[in-house]
């Protein structure tokens, strides 16, 4: 079932959607941290994101510019700006589509549909994992955060995806260094501390300080 997104702080408008998309098999969800839409983004992970212009705190061309950073899932503006400006802005940004209020909910279903066919008959989503508001790419093995793009070598990106993972839960350094081995070089003790030292530097540089935590004697953790 494909999953929807909607960023809609016009709650009348985004159950009514949420509805409609149901009826449809559409598994749909709405945001209500209008603070946190990238967080509610990689927790959801959906396949198409349903965008109005006018938000709170931040707008549907900041959040849309946040979502191209780490994914090319499909972006479909919803929004009564329907001035020639605000879509040529939207579709630069990066949308897919931009539907004008008031819409039709046949209308917008069959777009919806549309648009899922056209990417999904062709290519997937590129997942993401989330933490503290930080975005692990698996297309690309970066971490985004805050508007900071984080270069990750290899050794360091399979050292986070494996923490990020297991959010909560300690991975041992025997779990990490088989990890690391999968990438078809030995990894010993000494080299797996120095890579997760490397990665927290890396990590505090961007203002995660502490993102990972050291449990003596057995491994680390992401919590």
């Amino acid at each position: 079932m494909y999953r929807i997104l909607i960023v809609e702080d016009d709650e009348g408008i985004a159950q009514a959607v949420k509805e409609q998309a149901g009826m449809w098999d559409l598994q749909a969800e709405c945001v209500r941290d209008f603070r946190n839409v990238m967080a509610v983004f990689a927790d959801y992970a959906p396949h198409l994101v349903l965008l109005d212009i006018m938000l709170p705190f931040f707008n549907g061309y900041h959040w849309c510019s946040e979502i191209r950073k780490v994914s090319s899932v499909p972006v479909i503006f919803i929004s009564s700006a329907s001035d020639s400006m605000n879509i040529v802005m939207a579709m630069n940004m990066g949308a897919d589509d931009f539907i004008v209020k008031p819409f039709d909910g046949n209308v917008l279903i069959a777009k919806i549909q549309a648009l899922l066919r056209r990417t999904y008959d062709f290519a997937g989503t590129v997942p993401v994992l989330e933490h503290r508001g930080a975005l692990l790419n698996m297309g690309d093995n970066t971490l985004s955060y805050q508007e900071k793009r984080i270069e990750l070598s290899k050794n360091e990106y399979r050292i986070l995806l494996a923490l990020m993972e297991n959010k909560g839960k300690v991975v041992s350094r025997e779990r990490l260094m088989e990890r690391l081995w999968e990438t078809d070089s030995f990894v010993d003790e000494n080299t797996l501390t120095v890579n997760v030292n490397r990665l927290r530097k890396k990590l505090d540089a961007a203002g995660l300080d502490n993102f990972i935590a050291t449990k003596i004697g057995i491994g680390y953790i992401i919590s």
